[in-house]
């Protein structure tokens, strides 16, 4: 603890009471931000959450938005229900009690029912031997402790800080003042602080952290959270992170080595407004083409209007740029993120030298990348590097980790990761996963995450010419199963809770209404969207999880609440679909655009599995918004789908012929569903580790991807009639 907060507590002048007063109940009116005097900007005093960071920051003499910018980075200010992190972090403020015991666990293999992560029929990749692999890693070292010391800081025990949100910010503002070298009113003195708060000894990754705080400083949010109450940050003229001597404030924080801070200072500072042409446009082409969004639920603020009167609650702000502070390496990263290159293996094992070998495939030309898939790790980050070096193991191209946003990538994009379950979307995308668990994504993929990810993505997608739409950024639960035996082993991940409005708003591609829209997109509000699902708790799967917010909605038969859920005879042959967290059968999810069947009063019908489904969309709360764009109904008969977009059989010459094996599904007459890209079946042959005898084969079969129901899927274009 530094002498002037010891002397302050000492003194009295900052308490440490052992009891804290109960949380206030949240109220039915709206909480705005607060001053430093603790009232608001029209000069009611601050409730809720808000009042408890404007407090907790005056009693330890931390600026409030510096305060507040660090929660918003580690938990978007939410509790979270007293649920731990992936790195056993609690409450808004994430202090870290314990690392959690499943840190091996991964959802592409482990305790699960899962197929085959290759998805390539021609080399199955063998279960026992990925799973032996996998079980012999061990966990990196756990993030650093500090929910006992924030604790005796203010002389409260660990368990109430785990599940008292005021008791929680009370404990992070003193543990962060306890990084402070000095006092001080000036935010921009509290960078050090703030990267020593990212709790890791990596100059680079705590000073990318603190660069992404000041960020949203600069920017400004509001924000509902779990408590029902907004909170708000306002934007603060700050100069950005990375500069000199803000860096050296930072490396002296984290006690680094003085290469890594001269790595990290020798960067000059890039702000987004500074550096934009005459034109008015960004002049970083990662964070360029921003739009508004109006259906976010985070707002970036505006005070050339009132925002009681012009606010509707859920705008969300697009990311500003970042100074560059780049590890030496070889990841492929925006100037705009800090990326660090962790290699998969690639190396040869067994009897069959040129077969046996992982555990990804290299290219010896340049790919075309038609998607980005979005996983979730379903294990703690510290598990991910001996994973990713083991050959034996699975692959994929980046990590994301929760507490800070810091990104390792793994394979160069250029490659194939073995990561989708279909080898179809494997040679055509790039994965990415984000440290976390499918069932507890809602309480934990935090603000940091999404902001890197964001990021990357957006780079990634200009780089390859990717379209940035829930059509080519899929979540790993989007990729269609490749035969009709592997659909029901796909994955499900990154789940409901996933926040694909916010996602999508950051990279300043919202998903906006479209005027005389012809198709709808699904767009429910994440905050106030609380769906029922089971299964969150493993030992009993039949009790309802955590009311949370979400980002689909339930699909039924009729239009009512009580009408059971729509079927999905490729998932669950014979069976009715259920609530689980894990069940997608008969949900649609934020950002993909369907094709309408009907309307009835507050009830809208899509065409979904070749079924009429129906979602709760009223006009006073609407869950979806219209859109528009290319749609396809049969030209006549039964049309049969597939997984993967193959060649025909006279198409090959060189390499085995792959069936075009139809999937359970089809398409009626009169049913129409809506188009996301048209591609010419292809098939990339990659049983052998040099590259060289790697065959390509390419036919005449083109192919529309579609919307058929949670998950895209294809049929030849020949079958279907396209509707403009």
């Amino acid at each position: 603890m530094h002498l002037w907060l010891a002397a302050a507590l000492a003194a009295g002048t900052l308490t440490a009471p052992t009891a804290l007063p109960p949380l206030e109940q949240p109220l039915t009116g709206t909480a705005f931000g607060t001053t430093a005097s603790g009232t608001t900007a029209f000069g009611t005093v601050a409730s809720g959450r808000q009042a408890d960071f404007a407090a907790a920051a005056r009693e330890f003499g931390v600026p409030e938005s510096v305060l507040l910018g660090v929660a918003y980075l580690e938990s978007r200010w939410d509790a979270n229900g007293g649920r731990p992190s992936t790195s056993g972090g609690y409450g808004p403020m994430h202090l870290i009690d314990a690392f959690p015991a499943d840190a091996l666990g991964h959802g592409h293999l482990i305790g699960d029912a899962l197929g085959d992560p290759r998805g390539d029929d021609a080399r199955p990749m063998s279960r026992t031997l990925a799973d032996q692999g996998a079980l012999r890693t061990t966990p990196g070292p756990a993030p650093l402790t500090t929910l006992p010391e924030a604790g005796r800081l203010v002389g409260v025990e660990p368990a109430r800080l785990r599940t008292d949100p005021a008791a929680n910010i009370r404990a992070g503002a003193a543990l962060l003042a306890s990084y402070q070298d000095r006092p001080s009113s000036d935010p921009a003195d509290w960078y050090g602080a703030v990267a020593k708060y990212a709790g890791t000894d990596d100059a680079v990754a705590a000073g990318a952290f603190a660069d992404e705080v000041f960020a949203v400083m600069r920017e400004g949010v509001r924000r509902r959270t779990d408590d029902g109450y907004f909170v708000r940050l306002d934007p603060v003229d700050v100069a950005p992170g990375g500069k000199s001597a803000a860096g050296e404030r930072a490396g002296t924080a984290v006690q680094a080595a003085p290469d890594a801070l001269n790595a990290m200072n020798a960067s000059p500072a890039t702000d987004a407004l500074s550096n934009a042409d005459a034109s008015g446009t960004s002049a970083d082409p990662d964070m360029s083409d921003t739009e508004s969004d109006d259906f976010g639920d985070d707002e970036p603020l505006n005070f050339d209007l009132d925002p009681e009167l012009s606010w509707d609650g859920e705008a969300e702000p697009e990311l500003s740029a970042l100074p560059k502070q780049q590890k030496p390496g070889q990841a492929e990263c925006p100037s705009t993120l800090t990326c660090e290159w962790m290699p998969a293996a690639y190396k040869r094992f067994g009897k069959k030298k040129d077969r046996d070998y992982g555990n990804h495939d290299r290219l010896a030309r340049t790919r075309a990348v038609d998607y980005i898939v979005i996983h979730d790790t379903e294990g703690s980050y510290a598990g991910i590097p001996s994973m990713i070096r083991n050959p034996k193991y699975v692959s994929w191209h980046y990590t994301i980790r929760s507490r800070d946003g810091h990104v390792a990538q793994h394979v160069k994009t250029n490659d194939i990761a073995w990561h989708a379950g279909n080898w179809d979307v494997n040679t055509r995308s790039i994965g990415i996963e984000h440290e976390g668990y499918l069932a507890k994504g809602g309480a934990w993929y935090t603000e940091a995450m999404y902001r890197s990810s964001a990021r990357l993505v957006k780079h990634l997608a200009a780089k390859y010419h990717i379209p940035l739409n829930r059509a080519h950024i899929l979540g790993h639960d989007n990729v269609p199963g490749t035969t009709p035996q592997t659909v029901a082993g796909m994955h499900e991940d990154p789940g409901p809770y996933w926040d694909w409005a916010h996602y999508f708003a950051l990279m300043g591609k919202p998903f906006k209404a479209a005027k005389d829209g012809d198709s709808v997109i699904i767009r429910p509000s994440y905050t106030t969207n609380r769906p029922r699902f089971t299964g969150c708790v493993t030992t009993k799967p039949e009790q309802a999880c955590p009311a949370h917010g979400a980002a689909t909605v339930w699909l039924h038969k009729s239009p009512s609440h009580t009408a059971p859920l729509v079927t999905d005879l490729g998932k669950h042959p014979g069976k009715p679909s259920t609530y689980s967290v894990y069940d997608h059968s008969a949900r649609a999810s934020t950002g993909q655009r369907f094709a309408v069947a009907a309307r009835q009063g507050d009830w809208t019908a899509i065409w979904y599995l070749g079924q009429k489904a129906w979602f709760h969309n009223p006009a006073s709360a609407p869950t979806a918004v219209p859109a528009k764009g290319p749609m396809v109904t049969p030209t006549s008969g039964r049309v049969k789908v597939y997984g993967r977009a193959y060649p025909e059989k006279s198409a090959y010459k060189s390499a085995a012929y792959q069936a075009l094996t139809p999937l359970k599904y089809t398409i009626e007459p009169g049913q129409t569903y809506t188009v996301g890209d048209t591609v010419t079946g292809s098939y990339y042959a990659a049983n052998a580790f040099r590259a060289s005898k790697h065959v390509t084969t390419t036919g005449k079969t083109r192919y529309y991807q579609i919307q058929l129901g949670h998950r895209v899927m294809f049929v030849m274009t020949g079958d279907v009639r396209l509707i403009s």
